[in-house]
């Protein structure tokens, strides 16, 4: 394999992933990236769900930014990336049908009820665009990184488990105002690009970029990011199997930032109601 690798042009490889331009809006984004894992039983022996057995004795830390999905979210609705254009319901609807297609109608009208029932009759259109956001953040990364976590501690032998949520707000010029964390925002942070390039951030950026280093460098070198040379200004308490705290990451950490039970009722929602709805497949064999 590391032959194969190193005699092939990258250029090519590069080429060979590239998105069907052609397709974007016929359905949801995530289908056109051609590049995913792909369980072989040889480099990838299994189902990463039933591989955590190996990582028992790793110390572990994931998390999630808040508008992790935007990126995706502003592809597959335009609509909430335009502050005079409303994004309706039937909008969510398609974007839902798109997402859980494997479960058929009634995955779209449950996840639905889920998203909306909370917003009332006449939501602002802040928060019903903020709520397509978090419904694809939910569906491609939070609710897939809170798995891995549960995975992670539910099999560990002393190894630790950290999770977190990223929510500082996006430097990305002509976003709406709502708008916090997008997609690998916070990688800049952790790696300190705001003590390389002083002019392109402000006092802030450096504040919550120091944090990040603290943590990170802690964890790396002793598996904990609360221990270790680097001074971090509150405790991230650990994720275990009863309590699931999680650290809330910006500029202002304080002890308030920890906070628990990440989006329950979504991560419930997707792990088991959404779970347990019978699969397309078998309600089309049923059917005949």
């Amino acid at each position: 394999m590391m032959t194969c690798l190193k005699i092939t042009d990258p250029v090519a490889l590069t080429l060979a992933g590239k998105i069907a331009l052609g397709e974007i809006g016929k359905g949801p984004v995530l289908e056109l990236l051609e590049h995913a894992p792909v369980g072989d039983g040889d480099f990838i022996p299994d189902h990463p769900s039933r591989l955590f057995h190996n990582a028992a004795n790793i110390d572990y830390l994931a998390g999630t930014n808040s508008m992790d999905g935007h990126l995706f979210a502003g592809v597959d609705v335009p609509s909430i990336n335009k502050n005079k254009t409303p994004t309706t319901p039937e909008e969510i609807k398609e974007l839902l049908a798109g997402l859980t297609k494997l479960k058929g109608t009634a995955a779209v009208d449950s996840a639905y009820m889920t998203y909306i029932q909370s917003l009332g009759p006449t939501p602002d259109q802040a928060v019903v665009k903020k709520t397509v956001v978090d419904i694809e953040t939910d569906f491609l990364f939070l609710v897939p990184t809170q798995t891995a976590l549960f995975l992670h501690v539910n099999h560990s032998k002393d190894a630790r488990t950290y999770s977190y949520l990223f929510n500082m707000g996006t430097r990305i010029p002509g976003f709406p105002k709502w708008m916090e964390a997008e997609h690998a925002e916070g990688v800049q942070y952790v790696f300190g690009k705001p003590f390389d390039t002083p002019l392109g951030y402000f006092p802030k950026h450096r504040t919550l970029s120091e944090y990040m280093i603290a943590y990170w460098t802690n964890f790396a070198r002793t598996g904990d990011p609360n221990q270790g040379v680097s001074k971090v200004p509150t405790l991230w308490p650990e994720f275990s199997s009863t309590e699931h705290p999680y650290l809330v990451i910006n500029n202002k950490i304080t002890k308030s930032s920890v906070k628990h039970n990440l989006r329950s009722p979504y991560v419930k929602y997707w792990t088991s109601t959404y779970a347990s709805l019978p699969s397309n497949e078998v309600s089309l064999m049923k059917n005949t």
